[in-house]
């Protein structure tokens, strides 16, 4: 969810034709600004406190699969099908840990999608982060066990024709967070130290995600006897 490079910050920031150097503030940039840092402070430290929950929800989905669907993939192939269906776990996880978080979503795409910047890129960008984040907290959770079972009958042939439209849909959802440098020329002194707390927040929730997910990632995919 917090994941930012040097190299994606300046293609954002090309992207947007902005150049902090050379904009120009107006009260309504200001605002907006001020009200956007807030929004994710809030936000951040709202879903590090989810932490727990997420994990909880993710062992319980994890936990229903080997009750109802144990192995059910065994002997399947490495193939593109049985990445397609890798990545349906993916979406799993993402349904539930998204999910978990909705509350603290909806809060802050209650606030941040009605804010405007005299650049209409940045706003057009913020608006479609509270979309996308939207989009995360609402994913219908996939039928693991009735697709992989499907593949299955098939001869490890065929997967579901849901299957393909589901990774395509959600793949296509650009959850990118506004790199904070590009709410540089409109944020007051005042607002450096909350930047720095919710830049810590983010950098945890960030490596907390990489190891946790992907190890949570790898466990659905043993219990369900998928191969990678």
């Amino acid at each position: 969810m917090f994941g930012r490079t040097t190299l994606a910050v300046t293609a954002l920031a090309l992207a947007l034709g902005m150049a902090p150097a050379t904009a120009i503030s107006t009260p309504q940039d200001i605002a907006s600004t001020h009200a956007y840092i807030r929004a994710n402070y809030a936000f951040a430290r709202a879903t590090e406190a989810k932490t727990g929950p997420v994990q909880a929800n993710v062992e319980a989905l994890n936990e229903k699969l080997g009750r109802e669907c144990p192995h059910v993939g065994s002997g399947s192939p490495q193939n593109e099908e049985s990445q397609l269906l890798s990545y349906e776990v993916v979406v799993a996880l993402w349904s539930s840990s998204y999910g978990t978080d909705a509350g603290p979503i909806g809060t802050f795409v209650e606030t941040v999608r009605r804010l405007r910047w005299s650049n209409p890129r940045l706003t057009h960008a913020v608006q479609t982060y509270a979309r996308s984040l939207h989009e995360l907290a609402t994913l219908q959770m996939p039928d693991l066990c009735g697709d992989v079972s499907a593949w299955k009958a098939s001869d490890f042939k065929t997967v579901p024709a849901t299957t393909p439209g589901l990774d395509q849909r959600v793949e296509a959802i650009d959850a990118k967070p506004i790199p904070s440098q590009l709410f540089a020329p409109y944020e007051q002194p005042a607002e450096r130290p909350i930047l720095a707390r919710t830049a810590r927040l983010e950098t945890k929730l960030l490596q907390t995600e990489s190891v946790v997910g992907f190890n949570d990632w790898d466990q659905l995919l043993e219990t369900l006897g998928l191969n990678q």
